[in-house]
């Protein structure tokens, strides 16, 4: 159960501001559709997406195993974070 909850966590966080809630947020904005619909056209395309992202990760389990992919992903959120810092103070 805990390892369920750091995967809802991880996504979760992982999805906050980017470019899909941006555009979800501005298709809400225009008003030519309900944000009921929009809700659930966006909604509908994240767990279609992410059934994908699980059927291919499972059927590729077994090639993926000996590529290190948590130190792999857990680097490379690392050097976005520190390039974030630095833009941040480099643009003050």
């Amino acid at each position: 159960m805990l390892k369920l909850f750091a995967v809802f966590s991880a996504v979760f966080l992982a999805e906050l501001g980017d470019k899909t809630q941006l555009a979800t947020l501005l298709f809400a904005s225009e008003g030519e559709h309900h944000p009921i619909a929009v809700f659930i056209a966006a909604a509908g395309a994240l767990v279609l997406s992410t059934a994908l992202a699980v059927l291919v990760g499972a059927l590729a389990s077994k090639y993926l195993e000996v590529i290190p992919l948590k130190l792999i992903a857990g680097s490379g959120f690392i050097l976005l974070g520190c390039w974030t810092v630095f833009e941040h103070f480099k643009g003050s």
